[in-house]
This record gives structure tokens, C-alpha cells and sequence, in this order.
């Protein structure tokens, strides 16, 4: 059995708006092996970003984490304070983020960047840090990064500069990688050398790493396993193939059903109709009746729970008899 790295039990995270509080991640659990590769999947706006945040403790205000415990090796990371969170962060845990021009400093050149976290967390001196800044450059596959190492972000292009985000979030070894739609905005042939990469490193430093998405494709090809939210909640969990053979939840099958048959000929791509709801106005049962073709009476009236259907496939649904096909 692989050996839990991360756990997240009952995370709550809340922004205070005007109209109330809006739960953007609601009683999210689940946890990340050593080695393994955990996609969150979902619409735009069900909460997959906003948990990567709230693990390393970077919900800006008015966001804030209102329950709930993240455990790293066992360490409850919401217990500790600002300065220790930051020795975590970047060390233990690091992250990709979604755009790498508006996370890189335009004012700083590449090796500078990378060689602040290694000074910070690793204590080597100027000369140090920048040799190791060029051997990460290299180890991301950047060519010549004895000169790239002196350009600034914008004198890259977007594959490249989404390398050097690898290269910053792997300099100090982290044993947890969140990587936030690493390959947004890249062309295909750059995306599949991306993942490529990832998996790679997973493979050499047995890190842990969640990878958030929504292209089903970057799933099939990268988890072991997946959970799907909807509306801040984890409506599905299970085992990727078992997902992809098997999916009960009907956001789950509704998902998959939207992906192009390449043996089917289709005059129209299914589409789930509908959008999510206002998470300050939520349902009182299911968040996903109103889109839901299988809804009752009782989906209306009492909220699912999270239950195991098959061991290690969880699923928010009061009806799951007979799923499994997608549309």
C-alpha cells in the first residue's frame, strides 16, 4: 500500500461577498499517495482551483479557510503560522500555475527567480543557487540554459516559460507537486511535452502531484486516480479507469458524454444544459438536480452523501443502480 502524503479531511473555504458568504470549496476530502497523480476535474468555477489554493495557503482575502484539516506527512498545515507555511511552501509543497507570464516577475530575469527559493530554503550562497538554476533549466529540457538563465520572461515563449514554472516549482525537491491546467493556451505537440515531463520527474522523485483540469484527454493519459467536483463539492471519486469504464455519478457520465466519439459519426456534440448554480443560493437537496436527467423528489428534499460504491469509488448520488454507461 503506498504511503499517504497528503490528506485533506472536511476543507471549508469560504468568500465573504456582499450578498453572504459563498462556499467555494464545501467538505472536500481526499488524500495523495507518494507517487501517485490525483486529477480534480470539473466546470470553470466548481472549486478545483480555489483547494489547490487553500492547501498552500494562498487564498487571497476575501477568501478564507473556515474548517477542515490538511495534513502533510501528518502536519496540519492550517495550525501553522505564516512564517512556518511559508518554509512548507515552495519546499514540501510547490505549484504550477495556470499562467505562467502573470506568475513570473517581468522584472527579474529567469535564474534570479529560481535561485530566491533556493537560497531561501536550501541556504546556498549566489553562486550555488545559479548553477543549480541552470541545472534545472536543463533538467526541464530548455535549450542553452547557460544564456537563458540571464533572459527575462517576456523573451520566452509560452512552452518555455511554462517550463521554467517546472523548473521553479522542482528546484528544491518538493514532495508534493499541484500543478493548476499546466498546459492551458499551449499547442498540442507543447502540451503533450509537458506532461510528458511531469510524469517523468513524478517517476524519478516519487512526488506526489495533483494535477487540476478540465480536458478529460490530460486525465485519461496522466491520474491514477480522479475526483470530480461540482458546485464545491466532491461528487465522484474513484480509480481512472474505473472512472472512465464506470462513471455513476450523472455530472461524471454527463462529462464523458461530452467528449467526441471518434468511431461515432454526430451531427451534435451532448452538451450537460444548464450552468451551476449560485453557490450563495445553493439547493436544499442535490446540487445537481436542476441539470440532472435522473432527478427525483428525493434529490430535491436531502442533500447525498458521499458513500462507496465499490472500493475506493465514492459517489454523491441517490441513484447510481444501473449507471455506468456513458451517453
Amino acid at each position: 500500500m503506498p504511503e499517504t502524503l497528503l490528506e485533506v479531511r472536511e476543507l471549508q473555504t469560504s468568500f465573504a461577498t456582499k450578498e453572504g458568504s459563498l462556499p467555494a470549496v464545501n467538505n472536500v476530502s481526499f488524500s495523495v499517495a507518494k507517487g501517485e497523480t490525483l486529477c480534480i476535474v470539473g466546470e470553470s468555477g466548481c472549486g478545483k482551483s480555489v483547494t489547490s489554493l487553500s492547501i498552500i495557503g494562498l487564498v487571497a482575502r476575501p477568501g478564507k479557510v473556515v474548517g477542515g484539516q490538511i495534513l502533510l506527512e501528518g502536519r496540519n498545515l492550517l495550525d501553522m503560522n505564516k512564517r512556518e507555511i511559508r518554509k512548507v511552501r515552495g519546499h514540501e509543497v510547490s505549484m504550477i500555475f495556470q499562467d505562467p507570464l502573470t506568475s513570473l516577475n517581468p522584472v527579474f530575469t529567469i535564474g534570479s527567480q529560481i535561485s530566491e527559493s533556493l537560497r531561501i530554503h536550501t541556504g546556498l550562497n549566489k553562486t550555488q543557487a545559479r548553477a543549480r538554476s541552470i541545472e534545472m533549466l536543463e533538467l526541464v529540457k530548455i535549450p542553452r540554459p547557460d544564456k537563458v538563465v540571464n533572459y527575462y520572461p517576456h523573451q520566452l515563449s509560452g512552452g518555455m516559460r511554462q517550463r521554467v514554472m517546472i523548473a521553479m516549482a522542482l528546484s528544491c525537491n518538493p514532495k508534493l507537486l499541484i500543478a493548476d491546467e499546466p498546459t492551458t493556451a499551449l499547442d498540442v505537440t507543447i502540451q503533450a511535452q509537458i506532461l510528458e515531463l511531469i510524469a517523468k520527474l513524478k517517476a524519478d522523485l516519487n512526488m506526489g502531484v495533483i494535477l487540476i483540469t478540465h480536458d478529460l484527454g490530460v486525465v485519461a493519459e496522466m491520474a491514477d486516480r480522479v475526483i470530480v467536483m461540482y458546485a464545491g463539492e466532491v461528487v465522484e471519486e474513484a480509480g481512472a479507469t474505473e472512472l472512465f469504464d464506470r462513471p455513476l455519478h450523472p455530472y461524471t457520465i454527463g462529462l464523458l458524454g461530452s467528449l467526441p466519439q471518434i468511431q461515432q459519426q454526430q451531427d451534435e456534440l451532448y452538451s450537460i444544459p444548464g450552468s451551476i448554480p449560485d453557490l450563495r443560493q445553493l439547493p436544499a437537496g442535490c446540487a445537481f438536480q436542476a441539470r440532472c436527467p435522473a432527478a427525483t423528489e428525493i434529490c430535491r428534499l436531502q442533500k447525498p452523501a458521499l458513500e462507496e460504491q465499490a472500493p475506493g469509488h465514492r459517489v454523491r448520488c441517490f441513484h447510481t443502480e444501473g449507471k455506468g454507461e456513458i451517453l
